[in-house]
């Protein structure tokens, strides 16, 4: 699992763009990128929308009161037409940075994982000549609620808590902020962020329902302490400046079309200053797939008066004027729109004159793919790795008695399965096969079956390579072709006939095998997790350029494995409940079971937070600054017994209640190794059905060098870790005992009460 440490290297990874600049002919001078209010143009001394001495509010007003009205429509899709007469360039919206700085480039190659160094990169890249925009349609902040969708691998879990912690870095990286924030001078962007997709997204295709049409139905309940918590955290601790709202629609609205959700909450409640952008093509949907209005001008008119800005498609450009000249919107509709476009375009220097003269204009193909930015690919594919099965300390694998290795399995060197999707192409990849390769010189591989569908298997060839080698290393699991945007899976198994592959060349070698797994959901892999003849398990994900040699590192020693799973790994027939069914508690009169560790009490084959280490950790409470919170002494309202709207809370209020838990965290071991310490809460009356079993309100890493001690501090906000939703989608804070638990049986607890 993503803990603090390591959700601000993955939001360093996930941006950057490492990009090999084989399409840059470096024996030539670039173009300059494109830009507005060239200096060198006289007439531009004239505009006041080039004036970066005025506030960029009067900037854009000036700039949009320029224009006419086919201008104007012109800028309200994601490809946004030129404008000679103003020196205003082309410009590409839509851009990527979930595994790397993809689309709108002309140049197509691009690392990986990143933030900062994303950032930096991107920029590099823009420089160079080589971009045409500088918004990221990044990061993907959906809850993995349903373990078969196909776009949890862009995710970062099922857990509202640790998503919007992630979301916050990400976008602080992205953006050119600092990790805590507040660093952005006047607003100006290194790059610009986009938190997708708003809201309750979290469906493909499944069983005749897909997302340009599902109608998701959620309760006020789960959305206020599931759904939005990641996005509000985007807006109000990120600040990002953009937003996508979803394909679908919710209860009965589409998401581009809620007024309630992108101006009363997100511009209203939570102050977001910035642009929304629809997802590709999804305005078209109001009108021609989900029927929500009754023509195309209706549609135009839903959308910007709901506080849409952008449209990812043409279909804006296609319908504004008709909708203009038939009245059903106006042009200040168009204006507001474009203030919020222009605005952030201003913020990230596009309108400012020549790049090379201002800020990060020193950033070139130098800051592009450097040691560092790769280096920490290579650290974040080590943290993001768990080890979930290590019988008799199998491993790690002793590099001087390991004379002869079996690499087995169709993932085993297959580069762009490492990369999962949303993935430009890479610095340099290692496969797994090839990082193994540099700790075994008598190495034999097979692939077993042609590709990871496993429909006939080649299991003859396997086992003889299997019984000849001193240890037997499994690469098995899905890829794009089984899991990624537009397709959900069918099960929760291995493909085809992985299983029985494993099985028969378990049974073959000399010792137990190690398994290794690239997938992004969850798997039940049961029957390796009860078979003593495959005696370590190893999940990676897909762990970026240089997974392989993260995973040789781990199975070697060279690298102690520390990283927990951010999802709930499910048993296969967990299918049997549908993906269609939005509710995150559980039902005991139907039978439904719930979803995630906050509500679900079923059989788990793995629980969140689950990861093994070749150490052992041990903790202890050494100190917590509060036994007991007074909720009399926080609300200013009307008193209840049982409860206290923490709406009626006042923000000095919360701050005064913040108390501090210290953990002594000891590694037990021999080996040194870096850790994360994962702090819940739980009320008395947990696992009620409409009460989470427990849920995530800290996480800390520590490094430990073997029977080191260290204490790790963390800040409990009332307010923010021991609310939850009523069943209007209140936020409050009830009454009762609470306990504060870390590991599996340290526990602390304490009081709230009138």
């Amino acid at each position: 699992m993503r803990d603090q440490y390591f959700i601000h290297k993955i939001a360093l990874i996930a941006s950057i763009i490492c990009s090999t600049l084989v399409n840059i002919n470096c024996s030539h001078k670039q173009p300059l990128p494109p830009f507005s209010c060239d200096s060198s143009d006289p007439s531009t001394k004239s505009y006041r929308f080039c004036n970066v001495d005025l506030p960029i509010g009067k900037r854009a007003h000036d700039l949009i009161t320029r224009l006419t009205l086919d201008e104007k429509i012109s800028q309200l899709v994601s490809k946004a037409s030129a404008i000679p007469r103003l020196g205003i360039p082309y410009y590409e919206w839509w851009s990527e940075a979930l595994h790397g700085v993809a689309g709108a480039f002309s140049l197509h190659s691009t690392r990986n994982f990143g933030i900062e160094s994303p950032s930096t990169e991107a920029r590099a890249i823009y420089n160079e000549g080589e971009s045409i925009g500088m918004t990221f349609w990044s990061p993907n902040i959906n809850i993995f609620r349903d373990p078969r969708w196909g776009r949890g691998q862009e995710t970062p879990g099922e857990d509202p808590f640790l998503t919007s912690k992630y979301a916050v870095s990400f976008v602080r990286g992205i953006q050119g902020d600092s990790f805590e924030g507040g660093d952005l001078k006047d607003g100006h962007l290194l790059a610009s962020a986009c938190c997708k997709h708003l809201t309750a997204y979290d469906l493909e295709s499944w069983n005749g329902n897909n997302r340009f049409t599902f109608n998701a139905h959620v309760t006020k309940q789960d959305m206020a302490d599931t759904y939005q918590p990641p996005f509000k955290s985007c807006v109000e601790k990120g600040r990002s400046s953009g937003i996508m709202c979803a394909y679908n629609l919710v209860n009965g609205v589409p998401n581009c079309a809620d007024y309630d959700l992108l101006t009363k909450t997100a511009r209203g409640k939570w102050g977001f200053k910035g642009y929304i952008t629809s997802d590709c093509d999804a305005v078209s949907l109001i009108y021609e797939k989900q029927h929500y209005a009754k023509s195309h001008e209706e549609v135009v008119a839903d959308v910007l008066k709901a506080g849409m800005d952008v449209n990812c498609g043409d279909y804006l450009a296609n319908h504004t004027k008709s909708a203009v000249e038939k009245g059903k919107v106006s042009e200040s509709d168009i204006d507001r729109a474009l203030h919020n476009l222009f605005s952030v375009r201003m913020r990230l220097g596009l309108f400012n004159g020549n790049p090379s003269q201002l800020p990060y204009g020193d950033l070139s193909r130098n800051d592009i793919c450097t040691p560092e930015h790769q280096d920490l690919a290579l650290e974040v594919a080590r943290d993001g790795i768990v080890l979930l099965k290590n019988t008799a300390n199998l491993l790690p694998l002793s590099k001087s008695e390991t004379k002869s290795l079996a690499v087995i399995g169709p993932n085993a060197n297959v580069s762009k399965t490492l990369l999962g999707n949303y993935a430009g192409r890479p610095c340099k990849t290692i496969t797994p096969l090839q990082g193994l390769m540099n700790y075994v010189e008598r190495i034999k591989f097979h692939k077993g079956c042609e590709t990871i569908n496993c429909t006939s298997i080649a299991s003859s060839e396997a086992v003889r390579i299997a019984e000849s080698a001193d240890y037997v290393v499994l690469v098995m699991g899905l890829n794009q072709d089984r899991e990624r945007e537009e397709l959900d899976r069918e099960d929760l198994v291995l493909p085809g006939k992985q299983q029985k592959l494993i099985m028969r060349v378990a049974k073959a070698a000399k010792k137990p095998v190690i398994l290794v797994l690239l997938c992004g959901g969850p798997v039940d892999i049961s029957f390796a997790k009860n078979n003593p003849k495959i005696g370590g398990i190893l999940w990676a994900g897909y762990p970026g350029e240089a997974g392989g040699k993260a995973i040789a590192e781990i199975i070697f020693g060279d690298h102690n494995p520390g990283g927990r799973l951010p999802i709930t790994w499910y048993p296969k027939d967990f299918i049997e409940v549908p993906m269609t069914d939005m509710r995150m508690r559980p039902d005991p009169w139907s039978g439904y079971p719930g979803r995630t560790y906050r509500f679900y009490q079923g059989e788990k084959v793995f629980e969140f937070g689950y990861g093994l280490s070749y150490s052992k950790f041990s903790y202890k409470f050494v100190y917590v600054s509060r036994s007991k919170l007074d909720l009399e002494r926080l609300s200013t309202t009307e008193k209840n017994p049982e409860y206290v709207p923490v709406s009626d809370i006042i923000s000095m209020s919360c701050e005064e209640a913040k108390f501090l838990a210290i953990v002594s965290v000891e590694n037990e071991g021999d080996m040194a190794g870096k850790h994360s310490v994962l702090l819940f809460a739980r009320h008395d009356e947990a696992g009620d059905g409409s009460r989470p079993v427990k849920q995530l309100v800290g996480f800390q890493t520590v490094m430990l060098y073997a029977k080191e001690k260290a204490n790790v501090e963390f800040e409990i906000n009332p307010c923010e870790h021991l609310s939850r939703a009523s069943e209007d989608g209140t936020m409050v804070i009830e009454s009762g005992a609470r306990h504060l638990t870390v590991g599996d049986r340290e526990e602390y607890q304490f009081s709230i009460t009138f």
